[in-house]
């Protein structure tokens, strides 16, 4: 169920709060230049190194053999990441030969999300109503639903432990005769459920003590729902030797797989399966404070790689305006294949960095004359069209100033192209001011109709 809180911001307080925003949107169309610029700067400094990387690189024929001649040298080579060392997860004594170890928890709690909508009232007041609702979800921290709006879900949640996540890495990962870098290890994901066999006292330990959290919170075990046989009533019936002899083995046989998945101890509130443990009394329905933790490890697999030979182990390349670059990939990938695949996330990078820097200066923009619409709020049908224009024209600003200085910054690394953005955003501002006038007193007046 829903729960609702209305809130009226006078109109005094939303003047005085639109003056504060104008150092705000100072300050933010300040820091989506900065970054336009730093971007464009980025831009430019990664590529060039891609493209020394692409003429400097050399094959690595046999990575199982050390070759002294390529000390130093920016090589690409494929083989398999294998590690001899074993990695231990201390808390719940398991352990395996992996290049790393990753315990995930996560706990079921109450969530609220919140949603608002905003309306302008005769006189230059605001209403808002926030609606807050409540559902149920796994999530990677316990919620605090002490401060929940909703008196009726308030101190809502609780937790049946606590437990932190845990990521162990291999110190010696060997690529052939080398071993790998840190940098590189982590970026291994050859990802591996791995098989739980907790000792069976550290289970009852862990059992007894999620019991008593559990009673603490729900109350005693009166509510706890009982074991049911879902097993359908069969009729007894006579059987042959052979076809006797064919139940028992199926018989055997699951008993053997229900072994192998299930606790090797009942116990009513942890329960381990596969690469999960769970906190709880039934896994397929959980309620609130559960906990789950899996455990995942990251097993010997063939990687590609390219970096700088440094004895027997690699280090990053150093370009010759000072970029570095050192790349591992999964699977057999070629040189080409990996520097393609850089440029092409340089280039991802320059467009999110470029939209990122164009927004804030819009929205710098919109708060810093913002002030205009709120003062003319008394009358929200005058602001509306005000804001209306307010809004188109610092959208096209802001678009126009981003084009001017990734432009400049373009001149200042590479003239030709920067010159040709500096004649487009010229153009831009040709036909907002010559021809974009008529075109805002048509919006302008589709809006006033639209709100009559």
């Amino acid at each position: 169920m829903a729960y609702t809180e209305t809130k009226t911001t006078s109109y005094g307080s939303r003047v005085k709060s639109s003056c504060g925003g104008i150092g705000f949107g100072i300050l933010l169309f300040i820091a989506g230049t900065v970054l336009l610029w730093w971007n464009e700067g980025r831009t430019v400094r990664t590529s060039d190194m891609l493209d020394e990387v692409r003429d400097n690189y050399v094959e690595m024929e046999n990575p199982n053999k050390k070759n002294a001649a390529l000390d130093g040298e920016l090589i690409h080579a494929t083989a398999m990441a294998t590690t001899e060392d074993s990695l231990s997860d201390s808390q719940f004594g398991i352990g395996a030969k992996a290049i790393s170890l990753t315990r995930k928890v996560e706990y079921y709690q109450w969530v609220q999300e919140e949603h608002s909508e905003s309306k302008d009232k005769l006189g230059g007041s605001q209403e808002t109503k926030t609606t807050y609702t409540y559902t149920k979800a796994w999530v990677s921290e316990p919620e605090e639903s002490s401060d929940f709006k909703d008196p009726a879900y308030q101190n809502k949640n609780f937790v049946l432990t606590t437990i932190d996540p845990l990521e162990l890495y291999a110190e010696n990962v060997s690529f052939g005769a080398y071993k790998l870098n840190s940098s590189q290890i982590t970026s291994i994901t050859s990802y591996e459920d791995m098989e739980l066999a907790i000792a069976e006292d550290l289970l009852k330990q862990l059992n007894q003590s999620t019991k008593t959290a559990y009673e603490r919170f729900y109350g005693t075990t009166s509510t706890q729902a009982t074991p049911v046989n879902t097993q359908p009533a069969v009729e007894n019936v006579v059987l042959s030797d052979s076809a006797k002899a064919v139940a028992d083995s199926i018989k055997a046989a699951t008993d053997s797989l229900m072994a192998h998945s299930a606790n090797k101890v009942e116990l009513e509130y942890v329960h381990q399966a596969g690469n999960m443990l769970y906190f709880g009394r039934v896994p397929g329905s959980p309620e609130v404070g559960d906990v789950r933790v899996t455990f995942v490890k990251v097993m010997p697999a063939k990687v590609s790689i390219m970096a700088v030979v440094d004895g027997d182990s690699f280090k990053p390349y150093k370009a010759k305006n000072k970029e570095t670059f050192q790349k591992l990939t999964m699977g057999k990938k070629s040189g080409e294949e990996m520097v393609d695949a850089a440029e092409s996330s340089n280039n991802m990078m320059k467009w999110i960095f470029r939209l990122l820097g164009a927004f804030m200066v819009i929205i710098g923009l919109k708060s810093i004359f913002g002030i205009i619409e709120t003062v003319l709020k008394v009358v929200p049908f005058v602001s509306n069209i005000v804001g209306f224009g307010v809004g188109i024209v610092c959208t096209v600003v802001g678009v126009v100033w981003s084009l001017i200085v990734i432009a400049v910054a373009w001149i200042f690394y590479r003239p030709l192209l920067g010159i040709t953005l500096l004649v487009i955003a010229g153009l831009l501002i040709w036909l907002f001011a010559f021809k974009g006038k008529d075109k805002i007193k048509e919006l302008a007046n589709k809006k006033k109709e639209t709100t009559a």
